[in-house]
């Protein structure tokens, strides 16, 4: 049966099939950003285990970046060209197999391709579930919803430390995997019975030349960062630099090229819309600032304080939580009073939290130290669903698909980025501390931490500088979606 709905009012009777697509999108993407976030922690394991180098190793990691940098800017064509359930059911079915794959790897190379089998299902279930709502919801409820998004998001990370940390110190690293198999095949099983189609196709023509060019741009620069965040290697490598510029060249080339295609892969002319370019801007920054506190961190407490994995997760777990649970009212004030006291305090917050971690040392009080971090998941709670959503709104539903894959992609790429500066700054001033200051290896470590905090701080300053014109945008019109 098809319905059609518009933007600004939903049938009664379609209400219960709108909230369990989105439901059924959430508990995906719960258990997708689940399994990414709760790998770091074992890749000391898995590099014994397997008995391979520590930049093998890493591979685990970079190759599910370079495989969402790929898939994710040609999302925005597969939500035009295939319906709701081909792709829910294609992204958790690559999804299980992964993850099948990888719980019963014999072998570090079967577990690397199950791993990326992981990714590829990732990289189509985050853009589907965005823009679902966006099509489903009406623009003044649609704070509540995109927030209620984030909060799943949010807490997926937020409590994947401390999973993989506990099950690291009492099971196999395969149980990583093994839990998380039945939830996967669950929800597999039940989008299959009960996920219903959702918006109208949209005639669109696969242009190949953009997919091979795509690829090459954002997956060299992304390798090209990640590289440079691994042990012995920095920014001024011979190959990192290679890489970044090739995939410079890449995106320059893919965006020109964009420009000339009566069907493009990825519509560029979101960046016509203000809000829209000026929201992903600021989620850039914001992802940054993010990596800030999800690298450094773990650096500081294992390294200096000399905390276990569990206790750095455990630790890190109540600002998570929050960051999660606070969808229960950002996004009401969202679609009450707009995006600005929001996005403005949310920053302020978050430069306070980054400013005072610039002078942390092994003495500093366990007791503050968890109260910045509350205060910077707090203010990460407030920047999210108001940015993201801000800038989303100003696009007509045509370009929402597009809008959410490039939004993705360069937060994906933002994420290399800071990963890479972060620990490049670290490791720089750790070495001038040695060279200049005193052997101490761990006075050094924390000087570097230091310095990377600063340059944090630095950029969340500019992103309170951009939340001044941040505003709300008005309503999309003429527009119509179905449900069928």
């Amino acid at each position: 049966m098809r319905v059609e709905t518009t933007p600004n009012s939903h049938a009664s009777t379609n209400a219960t099939s709108e909230k369990g697509i989105i439901l059924t999108l959430l508990i995906a993407t719960f258990v997708v950003i689940l399994n990414e976030t709760i790998m770091g922690v074992a890749l000391p394991r898995l590099q014994a285990e397997f008995q391979v180098e520590a930049s093998t190793v890493q591979w685990l990691t970079t190759a599910y970046l370079l495989v969402m940098a790929v898939l994710i800017p040609t999302t925005g064509f597969l939500i035009q060209r295939f319906s709701t359930r081909t792709l829910f059911l294609t992204a958790m079915g690559l999804f299980s197999f992964g993850t099948i794959t990888a719980a019963s790897a014999q072998g570090f190379e079967v577990l690397l391709v199950g791993r990326i089998f992981q990714a590829s299902g990732t990289a189509l279930m985050l853009p589907l579930l965005m823009t679902v709502i966006l099509v489903l919801v009406p623009m003044e409820r649609r704070g509540a919803m995109m927030s209620t998004a984030s909060m799943v998001i949010s807490v997926a990370p937020a409590i994947g430390p401390a999973i993989s940390g506990l099950i690291m110190q009492a099971l196999s690293w395969r149980f990583m995997f093994i839990f998380v198999v039945p939830i996967a095949l669950g929800v597999l099983i039940y989008g299959y019975l009960r996920l219903v189609n959702v918006g109208k196709l949209q005639p669109a023509s696969l242009d190949i030349p953009s997919i091979v060019i795509a690829a090459i741009g954002f997956g060299g620069l992304v390798y090209g960062f990640s590289r440079a965040g691994e042990p012995g290697s920095s920014l001024s490598d011979p190959l990192v630099l290679s890489l970044i510029g090739i995939g410079v060249l890449g995106i320059a080339l893919f965006a020109w090229r964009q420009t000339r295609l009566a069907s493009p892969l990825l519509d560029l002319r979101v960046f016509r819309f203000p809000m829209f370019t000026l929201s992903v801007v600021m989620m850039m920054v914001v992802m940054v600032t993010l990596f800030a506190s999800a690298i450094l961190l773990p650096f500081y407490f294992q390294e200096i304080r000399h905390f276990n994995t569990l206790q750095t997760g455990l630790f890190l777990l109540p600002g998570g939580a929050l960051m999660g649970f606070s969808g229960l009212f950002v996004g009401r004030i969202f679609d009450r009073s707009g995006p600005r006291v929001l996005v403005i305090g949310g920053m302020l917050l978050v430069v306070l939290a980054l400013w005072q971690w610039t002078s942390l040392n092994p003495n500093t009080s366990v007791i503050w130290l968890l109260s910045l971090h509350v205060i910077f998941s707090l203010g990460l709670a407030c920047l999210f669903t108001p940015v993201l959503t801000t800038g989303l709104n100003q696009l007509p539903q045509a370009l929402h698909s597009h809008g959410t894959a490039i939004s993705n992609t360069l937060q994906q790429v933002a994420g290399a980025i800071g990963t890479a500066l972060l620990i490049t700054i670290m490791s720089a001033g750790q070495a001038r501390h040695l060279q200049t200051i005193s052997p101490d290896p761990l006075a050094a470590l924390n000087t570097g931490i230091q310095q990377a905090f600063a340059v944090a701080a630095g950029l969340a300053v500019v992103g309170l500088l951009l939340a001044l014109f941040l505003r709300r945008t008005g309503e999309t019109t003429g527009e119509t979606s179905f449900i069928h």
